[in-house]
């Protein structure tokens, strides 16, 4: 419901009780759906307000193949699981910003097992290691 909001306009802005009530569920749930489902990595930027209602605005990040990779450069941050780097792999897949080949190296070399780093510095060392490959990609296109 909240996607099909967004295809007509690049900024939506509603409600979390209104919706609840209209869609049938508690607010959490509405909570839930934002953060799992409109998240940077996936072109979203969330504001949300406390109290009256629980306002929220979500925008829609209009990208395009040639700016797409540097948004995702710098919406990673200090540290990045595995986990959000997919999820970044397949945008820039779905972008056609890498080949399926660059996918696959890209994850490879960002994956837990060849990063043998308690979790917190293996979080950071992948969000250089990908941070670099992905600029890397964009500099040879």
């Amino acid at each position: 419901m909240i996607i099909q909001m967004l295809e007509d306009k690049d900024e939506i802005e509603f409600q979390r009780n209104l919706l609840a009530q209209d869609v049938g569920c508690v607010p959490s749930q509405i909570n839930y759906v934002i953060q799992t489902r409109f998240t940077p990595e996936r072109g979203y930027i969330i504001e949300s307000r406390r109290g009256g209602g629980g306002g929220v605005r979500i925008r829609s990040v209009k990208t395009d193949s040639g700016t797409y990779p540097m948004h995702i450069v710098n919406a990673v941050g200090s540290r990045l699981s595995y986990r959000t780097a997919a999820v970044f792999v397949q945008n820039l897949l779905d972008y056609e910003c890498i080949t399926p080949r660059e996918a696959h190296i890209i994850l490879g070399a960002i994956n837990d097992k060849v990063l043998p780093f308690p979790a917190d510095i293996r979080d950071a060392v992948r969000a250089g290691i990908f941070k670099n490959m992905v600029a890397s990609i964009v500099r040879r296109n």
